[in-house]
């Protein structure tokens, strides 16, 4: 399990899973905030506080709730469906608490040719 949060902790969540890699997109999104996304089953996810106050995102073909606290901008998570109509939820691991980005695989997706 992961716990994660916004900078300013107005939302905090957890993760169950383990982190084998992440996504490094290069879509207009994703490359100017420099997410790296762990994408997970969505009941996975489990938001403790500041659900309600999040604002939400969309662009292109606006599948992807792209969520962000609105005190600090932080997004820590998205939610979304899968290729295989799954639920999921899109982890920023850089919201994530004790986790060594060094250590994970970063697998490139060329998002801004989608």
């Amino acid at each position: 399990m992961h716990t994660g949060s916004c900078h300013c902790g107005a939302v905090a969540y957890r993760v169950d899973g383990t982190i084998d890699r992440v996504i490094e997109c290069n879509c207009s999104h994703c490359q100017r905030k420099g997410m790296l996304l762990w994408f997970v089953p969505r009941d996975a996810l489990h938001v403790e506080k500041g659900e309600a106050s999040l604002s939400e995102y969309r662009f292109n073909k606006h599948v992807i709730q792209h969520l962000f606290c609105p005190a600090c901008g932080c997004q820590p998570f998205g939610r979304g469906t899968g290729p295989t109509g799954q639920a999921m939820a899109a982890i920023n691991v850089r919201c994530l608490e004790d986790v060594d980005l060094d250590t994970i695989e970063r697998v490139p997706f060329d998002g801004r040719s989608r």
